[in-house]
């Protein structure tokens, strides 16, 4: 028997290609065949910004479909880029399917694609074709949105998804407690762009309902109370290029290998990592703020500063800082962020919270100090504080800005503070064993792999 040739499609965001990228290696290591497919305004990137020491491109097909959307000007609107995504993507993955499966052996026997691309069920299911929606983000989340009909029905939540007053719920008793008021889709933007979005949201989760499989990037250790909750989420993870003795792929930028040499020369439990993913763009004065709690410290720091961090970022730090900080800092564009958390100089993550940070972050035993900037990140950063305690939150002043006195105190809380790495490391080492083979997350993706070939 032929193994199977699966087709895998993300939506067009670093957070959401490099977890499915993972999925489609780790299928790989099966005997499977794989086509990726990108969208064509990122498709350039991802494969620019492969690891020239492993063999990605030999192992994955990687194709591009257009999105529809002729510049990155409208990319900034998360709905109209969805709203496009909706309209071309499907009839281009149609014919993508059809033109494979009519001159290849080997046809397209399952997609997995991205629970945010709904439609591709649709497509799957009006071709034959096994369908599998991938959620990347927090399951507690993925729950949250099966919930909406119920949230509805109960006065929680109006039909445009806004919280009818603030407070705290939980999903089922064995979940962690969510604030409504945060509820991601009121994270994203102006009113009108929040209901737009969770409007997209509502449509969305009809055709994921209608998923053979659902999986997930999460533990049953890490998330126990929802997947004994919602027994038809299928945990895999956490999906990390280091489970598989490989480098992270599906990157949009080049990384800057250099500063794993620079880790080596600070002291052990020392370096403050400060990132804060693709999509965080600060203030200036903000910006400010941090480079000089950075310099304050006196603390040996790596710094990820994208390009498009903040507005003419080579002029946005404090005059004189490069000079200032050259022999303790150290400021990247880019960072092989998984090889770096888990360097043993490394003694802090300042993040954003997204989910792969965030799972990066615990499998690597780092405390956090939680800097949100949109979306699921706000639950995240409550999960790692509130449920986890392995990190602390940052507060802003009265105009919005957090200021470099509370991020230097904060700093000196986290790291003046033993139990933090303490239970840190305790949650690392149960939330990798639940990849090991026997155990959890194998066991789980072995039937996965198994339902896949039947």
């Amino acid at each position: 028997m032929k193994n199977p040739h699966v087709l895998l499609i993300p939506i067009p965001s670093q957070g959401h290609v490099l977890p499915l990228m993972e999925v489609a290696l780790h299928l790989v290591k099966y005997g499977f065949k794989i086509t990726f497919v990108n969208s064509e305004f990122i498709h350039e990137r991802v494969i620019k910004s492969m690891p020239e020491t492993d063999n990605v491109r030999e192992l994955i097909r990687m194709v591009s479909l257009p999105d529809g959307l002729e510049s990155s000007d409208g990319r900034s609107d998360m709905g109209k880029t969805w709203a496009s995504i909706i309209r071309v993507m499907p009839g281009e993955l149609k014919v993508l399917i059809e033109r494979i499966n009519g001159s290849e052996s080997d046809k397209i026997s399952c997609i997995i694609a991205d629970a945010n691309m709904g439609w591709a069920m649709e497509v799957a299911e009006k071709m034959g074709i096994k369908k599998v929606a991938f959620w990347p983000a927090a399951s507690a989340l993925f729950a949250l949105l099966f919930k909406i009909p119920s949230l509805i029905d109960k006065g929680i939540i109006d039909g445009e998804g806004t919280s009818m007053k603030n407070q705290i719920i939980q999903l089922s008793q064995a979940m962690p407690p969510m604030k409504t008021i945060d509820f991601f889709w009121n994270c994203l933007g102006d009113e009108v762009k929040q209901k737009v979005f969770f409007k997209l949201l509502v449509e969305n989760m009809q055709s994921v309902k209608s998923s053979d499989r659902l999986i997930c990037n999460s533990s049953n250790w890490l998330e126990p109370g929802t997947f004994a909750s919602f027994p038809d989420f299928l945990p895999i993870g956490p999906l990390l290029a280091s489970n598989r003795l490989g480098q992270s792929a599906g990157n949009f930028w080049q990384q800057d290998s250099a500063c794993l040499s620079w880790l080596d020369q600070q002291p052990g439990n020392s370096v403050i990592y400060v990132a804060f993913g693709s999509l965080t763009v600060f203030d200036q004065n903000q910006f400010k703020e941090l480079a000089l709690s950075l310099e304050l410290t006196k603390r040996p720091f790596l710094w990820v500063v994208r390009e498009n961090t903040t507005e003419d970022v080579d002029n946005a730090y404090p005059i004189g800082f490069h000079e200032r900080v050259h022999n303790w800092g150290r400021v990247v564009a880019w960072a092989p962020q998984q090889n770096v958390l888990s360097h043993p100089s490394v003694a802090c993550f300042i993040s954003h919270c997204g989910w792969n940070s965030t799972i990066e972050g615990i499998s690597n035993g780092v405390p956090f100090l939680c800097w949100p900037y949109l979306s699921d990140q706000t639950f995240n950063q409550s999960y790692i504080c509130d449920c986890l305690k392995i990190g602390l939150k940052l507060n802003k002043d009265d105009s919005g800005i957090i200021r470099h006195e509370e991020i230097s105190n904060k700093l000196e809380q986290l790291l003046g503070d033993e139990r933090f790495k303490e239970l840190a490391s305790n949650l690392q080492s149960n939330v990798l064993n639940c990849v090991r083979e026997g155990v959890s997350s194998y066991n789980n993706f072995k039937d996965f792999v198994t339902w896949i070939k039947d």
